[in-house]
């Protein structure tokens, strides 16, 4: 699945939220349901509340693609409590299954997209943990403009005649992912490896909160090329110093290869969204702000 900024138009597109969460293959089998995650791990005893899920397919087995999310209190989901949920946990997942590979040992991945949403409408039964979000034909600017009113992750745009193709990107199925462009304070940066080397790794910023203290925000490693590199180490190398400017201070792991630098520099940054935890989510270099 290739990322864009574009948004393809006609009624040949499909388009879908995009759900921020875990991509997750489940398997279900004669009343038995399991689930494997990308890297092919068996994760179905962290997640019990998807037992039930069997009892709502209409067939006896099936492979389905999902996305397990786990939603906030303002009722968007949020990475960060996925990470924190599991058997135990106060809040329970969901599965937003988006598409079908396999119904009653027959492969269904050749089939065309439209086809495969309409056969997995009427293959899963909506329930409490589980469900097959809506999906609509053309009009992606007015899903995108939509999703990021709402905090969404963004929409993933994909043809009506394109087959599955596990594990491969494709020009047919698009990541359009909505993006805020922040003001972040540069507090550091960590050491740089290969042809970073003689530059950096990440910058470490942070946003001041209410007291003016620099609350630590996390790293940007990409949006950099060599120039801008180059550019960024010459302006921060004057402004080393020996102590963090960072309150409270930065994680162990972090700060043993962090430099520190006055706070002197403000990053225009992309990223996704700040977690719960304050930190940024995909961040990429913009600019300095002059």
């Amino acid at each position: 699945m290739g990322s864009t900024a574009a948004i393809p138009e006609g009624d040949d597109w499909a388009f879908e939220v995009k759900w921020d969460g875990y991509r997750t293959i489940v398997h279900v089998d004669r009343g038995a349901v399991r689930l494997q995650s990308t890297a092919g791990h068996d994760v179905t005893d962290r997640w019990p509340e998807f037992a039930g899920l069997a009892d709502a397919l209409n067939a006896s087995s099936a492979i389905l693609d999902a996305e397990l999310v786990v939603f906030g209190d303002d009722g968007r989901p949020r990475f960060e409590l996925v990470q924190q949920s599991g058997a135990g946990s106060a809040r329970e997942a969901v599965l937003q299954c988006f598409d079908v590979l396999q119904v009653d040992g027959t492969d269904v991945i050749d089939l065309p997209y439209e086809a495969r949403r309409r056969l997995l409408d009427q293959l899963v039964e909506p329930g409490p943990n589980w469900t097959v979000p809506a999906f609509r034909v053309g009009g992606g600017q007015e899903l995108v403009e939509a999703t990021a009113a709402e905090g969404l992750e963004g929409v993933i745009a994909k043809r009506l005649d394109s087959v599955y193709r596990p594990g491969t990107r494709s020009k047919v199925w698009r990541k359009i992912k909505n993006r805020t462009l922040v003001e972040l304070t540069i507090g550091g940066f960590t050491d740089g490896a290969g042809n970073r080397s003689s530059t950096f790794g990440a910058l470490l910023v942070g946003r001041a909160d209410a007291d003016g203290a620099l609350r630590f925000a996390g790293g940007v490693g990409t949006g950099f090329d060599q120039r801008t590199l180059a550019g960024l180490r010459s302006q921060l190398d004057p402004l080393v110093t020996d102590h963090s400017p960072f309150d409270p201070p930065v994680p162990l792991g972090i700060a043993r290869t962090a430099t520190w630098v006055e706070p002197l520099l403000r990053a225009t940054v992309s990223i996704a969204e700040f977690t719960n935890d304050g930190l940024v989510r995909h961040a990429s270099f913009v600019d300095l702000v002059r």
